[in-house]
């Protein structure tokens, strides 16, 4: 039998037991690199650096009969003092493929936040979340026991009964908050968060008699960075100084726990780290993830930052289907603003604003 076979064969029985066996729940996909898609974690991270910024991400793992997955990911969102709130307004695309690609998922939302200001060094933001999930599944891709001729075994017919639609357009909403501070001097800021996606479960079934609800997703996250010389003033070239960088983000999803944890170090743009990445459930996977970027201020108020991550299991059932590529492109233009500086908001947060160079730069 073709190896095309054996593979809709194999997705078929899957789909077929999760239907048949009571309610399951879906999950999402896992990026690498948690800073360059901020916003599919946490939308209180919306408009909270000043200006505009532009994220793209791709992740592909090779595809083998038991795993494969193709995410991208694209997020655009303003940071304006000067909104109501001192708030921010971004759109979040996110794709991904299921079941070596006969299950498409398509998302697509907005997010806001409000900014609340502690104090001069330190201040919050929530954000919420509501967006238009697609869900297709192509049926004609599946190959179905009672279309294989006898030559290739004792098969028999599956008995399963296709539902009339092939997509699902559901709601979905999320709200997260987070706290961001730096220190007087400059050298050290952080950011701790916590977010829900998928608040109200959405049903994802195709089958009317058996619910498939998408999990709500708990994520908390924290980092640091370190930067080994404060910085002189607004205007300081960061790049230039060392930075260390720790993080750690944990997620709760149905049965499935994960935890990534690690550090990158920066300087004059260039970005290294090592990662742990484990998944903890019915199947315990522990991967290594290794990544390398670099960020190019092309004009005063515009850089480019590109960053590449290989994600290797080193333990687990899928230790030898192969490591998974992530690559990220982030546009900042910092200056570019909805409406013209002014305004108390503006001012009630210029001392944290000041440092805004040094703490765009960090992040996973």
């Amino acid at each position: 039998m073709s190896y095309s076979k054996v593979t809709k064969i194999i997705s078929l029985v899957i789909l077929i037991t999760v239907f048949s066996t009571g309610d399951s729940f879906g999950r999402d996909p896992f990026y690498t690199q948690f800073s360059n898609v901020p916003l599919f974690y946490n939308p209180a991270f919306t408009g909270l650096y000043t200006g505009t910024r532009v994220r793209f991400a791709s992740r592909i793992q090779n595809s083998s009969p038991t795993a494969g997955l193709q995410g991208y990911y694209l997020s655009a969102d303003i940071g304006d003092r000067n909104l109501p709130g001192s708030s921010g307004f971004g759109i979040i695309l996110n794709t991904d493929d299921e079941g070596i690609k006969f299950i498409k998922n398509f998302n697509l939302g907005v997010s806001f936040s409000a900014r609340v200001p502690f104090n001069r060094y330190m201040i919050g933001q929530v954000g919420v979340k509501a967006s238009w999930l697609q869900k297709r599944v192509s049926w004609d891709d599946f190959l179905f026991s009672e279309k294989v001729t006898e030559m290739y075994g004792n098969l028999y017919d599956s008995g399963f009964v296709r539902s009339a639609s092939s997509v699902l357009n559901l709601p979905d909403f999320g709200i997260g908050g987070l706290v961001q501070f730096v220190n007087a001097r400059g050298c050290l800021s952080g950011i701790f968060g916590f977010s829900v996606d998928h608040l109200f479960e959405p049903d994802e079934s195709f089958v009317q008699t058996v619910k498939s609800p998408l999990a709500r997703r708990w994520t908390g996250h924290a980092d640091l960075v370190f930067s080994v010389r404060c910085p002189s003033g607004f205007n300081a070239k960061e790049d230039d100084a060392l930075k260390l960088n720790p993080g750690i983000v944990f997620q709760s999803q149905g049965k499935i726990n994960s935890l990534q944890a690690g550090m990158n170090i920066a300087n004059y743009g260039v970005y290294f780290g090592v990662w742990y990445k484990g998944i903890y459930g019915q199947e315990k996977t522990h991967s290594v993830a290794l990544l390398g970027g670099y960020r190019y201020p092309f004009a005063e108020n515009m850089a480019i930052k590109v960053t590449y991550s290989y994600d290797m299991q080193v333990k687990g059932p899928h230790k030898k289907t192969g490591g998974i590529h992530e690559i990220s492109l982030v546009l900042e233009f910092s200056k570019l603003h909805l409406f013209k500086n002014g305004g108390s908001s503006y001012r009630s947060i210029s001392q944290l604003e000041k440092y805004q160079s040094q703490l765009a730069y960090g992040g996973f």
